[in-house]
């Protein structure tokens, strides 16, 4: 087991070789000068998570054109408008795309139907993507998360903390494995995706759910 001080140490070694950039994805200039102020800092460009999402409990009678198109130009323009822009780098690198959707792409909930639907055709995307991309070396993935412990409850889906614990009362209930995701539990295979471990994969939907599409 490493010291503390081997851990500082290690951290901020991680730390100084990282950079970051606040951007929208849209329109599409943007997302191509996030790509270059990655090719900028690095040189090269191996691998696009495609992590951002949006997302509401949204019960039909409630929908509007506006809420609809919010949530589909963060699940599935935005990464569109991404993977495009990467590609020139991606194909010089034999790289990766790695989609982030959800168990909710391919189960159905009540409340969920456009959320749902946008993870739905980013994991159509993955497969076409895939079939598309093959002949350029390039692979693409899905990873379809279930609840994990993100403060997206809070966060993109706009709940008080009292009804945020009532979700995960009822989700941790629903999992066969009796408990929500962690997120190194989803990272981790979003990173084996994005490596070399699995360069004869593509157009696949991992799910990591604990078992939750099963029930």
């Amino acid at each position: 087991m490493r010291s503390p001080i081997e851990v500082a140490c290690s951290l901020r070694m991680t730390l100084e070789r990282c950079s970051f950039t606040v951007t929208s994805l849209i329109p599409s200039s943007k997302a191509r000068r996030t790509v270059a102020k990655a090719i900028e800092a690095w040189g090269r460009l191996d691998a696009v998570i495609n992590n951002a999402g949006a997302g509401a409990i949204l019960p039909l009678e409630d929908a509007t054109a506006d809420r609809i198109a919010d949530i589909f130009a963060v699940n599935v323009v935005g990464p569109s408008l991404l993977a495009a822009a990467a590609l020139p780098h991606l194909r010089a690198t034999r790289g990766a795309i790695v989609n982030v959707s959800s168990t909710y792409g391919h189960k159905p909930a009540a409340g969920l139907s456009h959320y749902a639907a946008s993870k739905a055709a980013l994991e159509h995307l993955t497969r076409c993507w895939a079939l598309e991309l093959a002949p350029l070396g390039v692979r693409v993935n899905a990873v379809a998360a279930g609840p994990t412990e993100s403060g997206a409850l809070t966060g993109m889906m706009g709940l008080s903390d009292e009804q945020a614990a009532a979700v995960k009362e009822q989700e941790r209930a629903r999992i066969p494995l009796g408990r929500r995701g962690l997120p190194d539990e989803v990272a981790g295979w979003i990173v084996r995706l994005a490596g070399p471990a699995t360069q004869w994969m593509t157009g696949q939907i991992m799910t990591v759910d604990g078992g939750l599409e099963l029930a």
